[in-house]
């Protein structure tokens, strides 16, 4: 199945402050949801950002704020779906393949992606775009996703599926951003 840009969309889930710091290799998990980020935006794929309770685990982190120019879907449940609001916008974008980048993988990002599926969506993981706190639970996380029917991807798999061609100002974009 191939991932089309004009079927696609982002969902940031959960890259907040003050757990951010705690998810095992945040330095390298920020670098790559970053070119995520500035590659999708080459491609001019719409792009949301869900936050947990943020009273609690703060904003996201500030990095990737300039992305989400018109606001966040905030939420207490763990799957991004629990929020009517923000399952209504997913639902209702008319685009079928969620791309997923965000924090914790075996809880928030785990709990979203089966319920996606359940909504007849097709959610896209981008395993280095993704992280917890311990590698257990992150390569755990990735097995059940798998087994519940996401597809697995990396960022500049998905980044270069999307764009399909050389020669375009996304393509050069896009391989000055995976250099």
């Amino acid at each position: 199945m191939r991932i089309e840009k004009e079927n696609a969309l982002l969902l940031v889930v959960d890259m907040q402050e003050k757990l951010f710091p705690h998810i095992n290799r945040h330095q390298e998990l920020i670098k790559k949801t970053l070119i995520l980020l500035a590659g999708l935006k080459a491609l001019a794929v719409p792009m949301m950002a869900a936050r947990q309770y943020p009273r609690g685990l703060g904003d996201t982190i500030e990095e990737l704020r300039p992305y989400f120019t018109t606001g966040y879907w905030d939420k207490l449940t763990f799957s991004c779906c629990g929020s009517e609001p923000l399952l209504a916008q997913l639902q209702g974008s008319g685009r079928k393949a969620v791309i997923i980048a965000g924090i914790e993988a075996h809880i928030c990002v785990l709990q979203t992606v089966i319920d996606l599926k359940e909504h007849g969506l097709v959610p896209v993981v981008v395993t280095d775009a993704v992280g917890s706190r311990t590698d257990r639970d992150y390569e755990i996380a990735l097995r059940r996703m798998e087994q519940a029917g996401a597809v697995l991807t990396t960022v500049e798999s998905i980044l270069f599926e999307l764009c399909r061609q050389a020669g375009s100002e996304a393509f050069k974009t896009i391989s000055k951003l995976v250099k």
